[in-house]
């Protein structure tokens, strides 16, 4: 086994992996401070903050021979029997006289940045600069340039080159560069090629410093202000990992969580961007049934019972699960409809798609399937349905025929504004027609909305809690970020007073339920999941009912 001496620790090396001594450091609980290392990014040890001591330790004399000069940590390989010192007097003095420099030209308008609170010039200034200031102190503020999708703030840059780098590695389209040399070198743009790619937000992310700005979080909120939430990106079916970051209830932006088996350090804009449609004035708000005199709004301590006596009521039931629901409603809605009705067809709602699937040089991949829980909810039907599944098209042909007379339709989806339109149009809603009951659980209006008997508000993806499983058959499980708004009640809970549970909704319990039932969410740990828990799950081929839900 690979071992090496930090700070006189002797740390053992993971097998199978190449580290840098920063990343063998982090092993041992010590930070080495950096700014142009990252490890998504190629190496230049350019910034020289992350100078340390190096050595080598022979293995069988025990003998240990230290370089002469500092080295830097993010360009050496950490390999068996290398010595690092991080805390030495001459390494103290190298970190302090960077920091130094960087701030000499540095604008001191840290009450106007964005990154005031999370910047890396101001942590490491505290914690390894200089004592006093040397330099004359003249603020100043940073020149602001438009490079396309982001801000740059000029003379606030570093020149640590991660930006550049990412435009060139990961996102492959190479807009950003180093434009002159010395002390008037600064990135740009070339006329006419402005910073316009859908990976572009990620720039934002990896500025260790506020040069670079989201246009769409510039001078909205200050980041100590913000609670940051674990949570999986519903925009497609890669279901990235994320963070939510909000501050009463209102979420100002998203950000990347790093995931190595799902999307790594990187989301695309659409997942950054997508969260404003939780805060669209569109969307329902009220619960509401139809009456001879038009729409009643009820409160939702009646919808329980008035639901049930109406699905009770209607006769031969089927119900529409959407993809965007969680595993755990998909699985409670699935349940009630059958114990109502054990003959009840259920179906797939539509599945969103745009475009072809994008794949970046990078390995950061786009779908086209623009909703985050198709398998999940496929191998609930799959479960309840003997192995068959209904898709939306083939669900409505079978209304007919099968002389339903009750439909359950779980949506939310998207606004009508989004690239797609909303996916229950009209056309839809003309093939509705003599139903005896219709119930609609959606975010947004839409023609099959105006025909329901019971409208239902639904809440948006950072407003419930439960599980996706995307493409690659992996289950994420999260929390609430945010409270939904008032009048709205998330789907989870309203099934579950429907089936009469005690208590508050629990989406691991409801997790745990599934498990011991279906074949496919076997591999499922069983007892309460942790926030963002990344689990892989059985194939869907190998899934089939295992006993009757009860």
């Amino acid at each position: 086994m690979a071992t090496v001496i930090v700070d006189n620790r002797e740390i053992e090396l993971p097998e199978g992996q190449q580290l840098n001594c920063i990343q063998a450091a982090a092993l041992a609980g010590v930070e080495i401070p950096h700014y142009c290392f990252h490890p998504g990014l190629s190496v230049v040890g350019s910034c020289r903050m992350c100078l340390v001591e190096i050595g080598k330790r022979d293995r069988q004399t025990g003998h240990i021979t230290m370089f002469p000069k500092l080295q830097p940590a993010c360009n050496t390989p950490a390999t068996d029997g290398t010595v690092i010192v991080t805390q030495s007097e001459k390494v103290q003095q190298a970190r302090a006289m960077v920091e130094e420099d960087l701030l000499l030209r540095h604008p001191i308008d840290c009450p106007t940045c964005d990154k005031a609170g999370e910047c890396r010039l101001q942590d490491y200034h505290f914690r390894y600069g200089q004592n006093q200031r040397r330099a004359e102190l003249q603020p100043f503020h940073s020149r602001r340039q438009d490079l396309g999708d982001v801000w740059l703030f000029v003379d606030r840059c570093i020149m640590c080159t991660r930006c550049v780098r990412f435009v060139r590695e990961v996102a492959g389209t190479g807009e950003l560069l180093v434009l002159a040399r010395g002390i008037h070198e600064e990135i740009a743009v070339l006329p006419g090629y402005p910073l316009n790619n859908k990976l572009s937000g990620n720039v934002v992310d990896l500025c260790p410093v506020g040069a670079l700005a989201d246009k769409d979080f510039l001078y909205k909120q200050r980041v100590w202000f913000l609670q940051s939430h674990a949570g999986v990106c519903p925009q497609c079916a890669i279901g990235c990992s994320i963070w939510i970051d909000e501050n009463q209830d209102h979420i100002w932006r998203i950000r990347p969580r790093e995931n190595p088996h799902v999307n790594r350090w990187w989301i695309c804009n659409d997942g950054r961007y997508g969260y404003h449609q939780v805060h669209d004035r569109r969307r329902l708000l009220r619960p509401r049934r139809r009456t001879a005199d038009g729409w009643e709004e009820f409160d939702w301590q009646q919808a329980a019972p008035l639901l049930r006596q109406a699905l009770q009521q209607a006769g031969r039931l089927a119900a529409v699960l959407s993809p965007f629901l969680t595993v755990e409603e998909a699985y409670l809605l699935a349940l009630l409809v059958r114990r109502i009705d054990p003959e009840a067809l259920l179906g797939l709602g539509p599945i969103p798609r745009i475009g072809q699937d994008e794949h970046f040089p990078g390995g950061f991949t786009i779908l086209a399937e623009k909703c985050p829980n198709r398998r999940g909810v496929e191998a609930i039907l799959s479960y309840f349905m003997k192995g068959r599944i209904f898709q939306f098209e083939e669900l409505l042909s079978q209304l007919e025929p099968q002389r339903i007379r009750g439909l359950w339709i779980s949506g939310g989806y998207k606004a009508p504004v989004a690239p797609v339109s909303h996916l229950l149009d009209q056309s839809v809603a003309e093939r509705l027609e003599g139903l005896a009951l219709l119930v609609v659980h959606d975010l947004f209006p839409s023609p099959v909305a105006e025909r329901a008997d019971f409208l239902l508000p639904a809440a948006a993806w950072p407003e419930r809690e439960g599980s996706y499983v995307n493409w690659q058959d992996r289950l994420q499980s999260f929390r609430r970020a945010i409270r939904p708004p008032r009048g709205v009640l998330p789907e989870g809970w309203l099934l579950w007073q429907m089936h009469q549970r005690a208590g508050r909704f629990d989406a691991s319990m409801v997790l745990d339920e599934i498990a011991q039932q279906l074949t496919y969410f076997a591999p499922v740990v069983y007892g309460v999941p942790d926030v963002g828990l990344d689990l892989k799950v059985g194939l869907l081929a190998t899934s089939s009912p295992t006993q009757k839900p009860t």
